[in-house]
């Protein structure tokens, strides 16, 4: 069965949906014509001229990347700049381009509980949740023979849907009183008259994205020309987020370690790089609880003070940072590198690919790119 790229694109969304993203990323199809097939896709940290070469040489139709190769605005993808090369050589070759990046860090399956179990974390939970999507609830009033149309229009739309559950609604009855003025064209009554009508109280709860969408359903099924129905924003209430989804993840070994033989066991597992790993703290300390976030991690350091981590694995520590957090006397740090900490998602993301399309009797290429794209080359 053939598959296009927009099947590919969709899956991707669906994984890692693009809302996620922080507002300066760059994230989704950045060249690509969504109905050419793919017969082979090639998954990648950068997509340096390196990386696309031997996307290319591999005759791939699609390259996943984790950064952007257009994360700023430009003006011109010429040729004469380095990723207008990229991307000419991209295109020229028949080879798509998707970004996957901030959207990807924190779902289940995503880069940093991918980085969690690259390094023996089990169970590892979310260090910071992601707040819970915004909800609205919408509510109307409508006849009872109309009520089961309009409550399946809306949950058609969108509407009804709480966690693993959809069609989800609540109907009560009551009775309706309005009197149609000069101008109106009442499905029931007449203009000048009182009409009192038996019904039914329609409710349901919506992502707050989908209320047009929801409104437009509603209004295209309900027999009144001047349908009633409030919207009611619903309040944020802590601690009720996606449990599978934020930033950072933390858990336990399974069984206590030293601090050396953690980093010694921390670059086993990561790719080799010229970076390689960096440890701060006492080379004797009892490690047990680990955190970890993938890329450039210092922003999380106070929260991962006041958890009961013993180490905290990241990147990109900058000097004064790591010192000032070293002093506290908090968990120990282990800096390893950007690129290496986050090739550990390609595996993952490979496998959930293969068996998706598995599951679907589609037939697909992978190929994991074991290009080191770390900026760092070598040391003296």
């Amino acid at each position: 069965m053939t598959v296009h790229l927009r099947d590919l694109t969709a899956l991707m969304d669906r994984w890692y949906p693009p809302a996620l993203a922080s507002d300066w990323d760059a994230v989704g199809l950045v060249c690509g014509e969504p109905e050419q097939p793919v017969r082979r896709v090639m998954l990648a940290v950068d997509p340096a001229p390196a990386v696309v070469e031997e996307a290319l040489a591999w005759e791939a139709d699609l390259l996943v990347v984790h950064h952007p190769l257009l994360l700023k605005g430009v003006h011109s993808v010429a040729a004469t700049s380095p990723k207008g090369r990229v991307l000419h050589r991209l295109v020229r070759g028949g080879c798509a381009l998707f970004t996957a990046h901030t959207n990807a860090d924190a779902p289940a399956q995503g880069v940093n509980e991918s980085l969690a179990a690259a390094l023996g974390i089990e169970a590892p939970e979310v260090i910071v949740p992601d707040p819970a999507d915004p909800l609205d609830k919408i509510v109307t009033f409508v006849p009872h023979e109309n009520a089961e149309e309009v409550r399946e229009a809306i949950t058609r739309a969108g509407a009804g849907r709480i966690g693993d559950y959809d069609s989800c609604t609540f109907t009560s009855e009551g009775e309706g009183r309005f009197r149609p003025l000069d101008g109106a064209r009442p499905a029931i009554g007449r203009v000048g008259e009182v009409e009192v009508v038996a019904e039914s109280r329609v409710e349901a709860v919506l992502p707050r994205g989908r209320r047009r969408q929801v409104l437009e359903a509603l209004k295209s099924v309900h027999p009144y020309e001047e349908p009633a129905y409030d919207v009611l924003e619903l309040a944020d209430v802590p601690g009720t987020g996606s449990a599978a989804r934020g930033t950072g993840r933390i858990g336990m070994l399974n069984g206590p370690t030293t601090l050396r033989a953690f980093a010694e066991h921390v670059h086993t597992v990561l790719p080799q790089t010229a970076h390689g790993v960096r440890v701060g703290g006492d080379p004797d300390r009892v490690v047990e609880t680990v955190a970890v976030t993938s890329g450039a991690g210092d922003f999380l350091l106070e929260t991962v003070l006041g958890t009961d981590a013993d180490v905290y694995v990241t990147s990109d520590l900058r000097h004064h940072r790591a010192s000032e957090f070293l002093e506290h006397g908090g968990p120990a740090l282990v800096d390893v590198a950007h690129w290496a900490a986050e090739w550990t998602w390609l595996p993952v993301l490979e496998r959930t690919l293969v068996e998706s399309l598995g599951d679907r009797g589609d037939t697909v290429e992978t190929r994991v790119s074991t290009t080191c794209t770390d900026p760092w080359t070598f040391r003296p």
